[in-house]
């Protein structure tokens, strides 16, 4: 996709946080409206928006990255549902949050962006996955649906035993057994969120002249694998060559840590027969296409109920998917597919369509959004995000030393911390269990070359300026000690409430009050017709300005 570039200068070693600059919009003009839309598990290198020989049908999204700001080069803070969720709603890494795994609870005192934009007044509203363990609104004042991931500890994963399977965790089945189906738990799960996120805007739509401004998050959980989509999306990809993993790496020269992947997800010495990973690519193309549509379905509602305008739109994504590249699948590692997300932010009237690319982080969203409506922030509390409305403004001034993502990951698959850093066109991977990987993206965007092990004096002082860089950020052994400390605890508590009564940890949604839905007798029907029905119209039938109903019962899900 063409598109005006923000050329990258050489960036310097060291990143220096920016604040949000609170400087827009101004303080006497309405504050627009926010709808985040995130999907689960996308690989960014595949989407058509990055790569114009893509055959992943996305028009929706292609066309809302026409009039977007795209960050071509934004990277996710930990590959793993959970922690990379965390992460992106608080801004900080998860080592400051203990964010380790898809099982460690955030605590209740982090705040979130749904926490400053509702201080900024906002109604802050989540539909769908966010992976919370224990809490589950964190800021979130509605929340609309149940999450598809149980909001206990039972998924706490064991360094100590760190070649068992876990029965939840991945394995070759959603490989296997890719293919077409009616429903899925997954359909059945973003099906619900649509209906609920459609019912929101609508609510939203009648009631906009008096309403606070809304944050709405949509987020759903494909392509997320298993890989298995409707008929109708597998059948646009009827006749279409689906192409086969670019990268085969055979298994005894994998790196050490894509070997544990290997055996953790029982991929070790059972590679899956191509007409499976055919299948299994075809289905996660065909999720994908699916999720373009509903994509789609949220524009087409912004745009008829006249709130298009008035609302930035963001897209993105928790991790990647590795999907078969260098005989990976899933996500857990630091390589291009698991880590690199989608970022669109739209919002036309203010910032015209361009390209950057520099390396960003989806932590950089929080105080973005408090940089676009014009939010306050208490510098005093940790960040690691950075604001990147500069960005958009085409201020680079205001951004000095950016170019830098840090990522840290400490979930399945791995026996120790291990943690990346992003800076220009270089990627550094750490950890204590296995030899250090250096990439050049610019020469390497393949990373075949592990440049860790060059003996070019050029690139060895690179490398051994990123190893001390690492060594001065990360006490990795005190880090070691905190995970076990947290994955014991957490087991131990696991094996206590499994034992005797129940308790369920997952968010009940308290909205179906049925007393206050449809037509009820505590309210005329005429005058609940006229007040239900959008856009409001009088006696005769004369539509009425937008948003000029008021007391509506359909905006009060009456």
């Amino acid at each position: 996709m063409e598109s005006p570039e923000i050329a990258p200068s050489t960036p310097p070693s060291s990143c220096n946080l920016s604040p949000p600059t609170g400087q827009w919009p101004a303080a006497n003009t309405r504050k627009p409206n926010v709808v985040y839309i995130i999907a689960d598990q996308v690989a960014a290198p595949l989407l058509r928006l990055h790569n114009a020989s893509s055959p992943i049908k996305t028009p929706h999204i292609d066309a809302l990255a026409a009039k977007s700001v795209i960050f071509s080069s934004a990277y996710c803070a930990s590959p793993l549902c959970a922690p990379a969720r965390a992460s992106m709603v608080s801004g900080q890494l998860p080592t400051k949050i203990g964010a380790w795994d898809n099982a460690s609870p955030m605590g209740v005192d982090v705040p979130t962006y749904a926490h400053y934009l509702r201080k900024e007044g906002y109604n802050t509203v989540l539909a769908g996955k966010m992976h919370f363990i224990g809490e589950q609104l964190h800021g979130f004042e509605e929340r609309l649906t149940t999450d598809i991931y149980p909001g206990d500890l039972g998924w706490s994963p064991s360094w100590d035993e760190p070649d068992r399977h876990l029965e939840w965790f991945h394995n070759t089945s959603s490989i296997l057994q890719a293919g077409v189906c009616i429903r899925s738990n997954q359909l059945d799960f973003d099906q619900e969120v649509m209906f609920k996120s459609e019912r929101f805007l609508y609510r939203a739509a009648r009631e906009k002249e008096t309403a606070r401004p809304f944050c709405l998050t949509v987020s759903l959980t494909h392509p997320h694998d298993p890989y298995t989509i409707h008929k109708k999306y597998w059948d646009k990809y009827e006749g279409v060559d689906i192409p086969l993993p670019e990268v085969n790496i055979p298994e005894e020269e994998q790196d050490s840590h894509s070997k544990r992947l290997l055996r953790v997800c029982e991929l070790a010495d059972n590679k899956p027969p191509e007409e499976a990973i055919i299948r299994a690519r075809r289905a996660y193309f065909g999720a994908l296409s699916y999720v373009d549509d509903n994509v789609g379905r949220i524009m087409e509602i912004l745009e008829e109920c006249d709130m298009l305008d008035d609302t930035i739109v963001i897209f993105s994504a928790d991790h990647g998917d590795m999907l078969g590249e260098r005989g990976l699948w899933y996500k857990m590692s630091w390589f291009e597919g698991s880590a690199r997300v989608p970022l669109l932010i739209s919002y036309p009237k203010q910032f015209p369509h361009k390209t950057v690319p520099y390396n960003v982080s989806t932590m950089d969203l929080l105080p973005t959004l408090v940089d676009l409506v014009g939010g306050s922030f208490d510098h005093r509390l940790p960040l690691d995000g950075v604001s990147l409305l500069p960005y958009m403004k085409s201020q680079l001034a205001l951004i000095p030393h950016h170019d830098t993502v840090f990522g840290e990951y400490a979930g399945e698959g791995t026996i120790a911390p291990l943690m990346m850093i992003r800076r220009g066109p270089w990627k550094f991977v750490t950890c204590p269990a296995d030899p250090p990987q250096l990439f050049n993206l610019k020469e390497d965007p393949k990373e075949l070359h592990n440049l860790a092990v060059s003996h070019e004096s050029s690139v060895a002082k690179v490398f051994t300026e990123f190893v001390e860089e690492a060594n001065t950020r990360w006490n990795f052994q005190a880090i070691h000690d905190e995970v076990l400390k947290s994955q014991r605890s957490r087991r131990l508590c696991w094996a206590a409430l499994s034992q005797g009564r129940y308790q369920s940890m997952d968010y009940q949604p308290n909205d179906d009050d049925a007393s206050k839905k449809y037509i009820r007798s505590n309210v005329p029907l005429d005058e609940l017709e006229l007040r239900a029905r959008y856009p409001p119209v009088d006696a005769m039938g004369r539509e009425l300005r937008r948003g000029q109903a008021e007391d509506n019962a359909g905006a009060k899900n009456e």
